[in-house]
């Protein structure tokens, strides 16, 4: 799959991620939403190691640089 992520919005997800873990970690948040949090974190680190959004390809968002031939 073509990168569809730049770096500032890669930044911004783990950022995201990282403090979704914080909130858990901390037992500020309880119950069905360290569920949801830690589903949300997993999937921004991800997307954010790869640099693929699915959900970018589908919608046809693109938000690194094309380089040029």
């Amino acid at each position: 799959m073509k990168k569809n992520m730049g770096q500032f919005d890669r930044i911004i997800r783990t950022v995201l991620a990282l403090v979704a873990i914080f909130l858990i970690y901390n037992k500020i948040v309880t119950g069905t939403a360290i569920i949801v949090l830690m589903v949300f974190a997993v999937v921004f680190m991800l997307t954010s190691l790869v640099a693929v959004c699915p959900l970018y390809t589908v919608f046809g968002i693109r938000t690194c640089h094309a380089k040029h031939a």
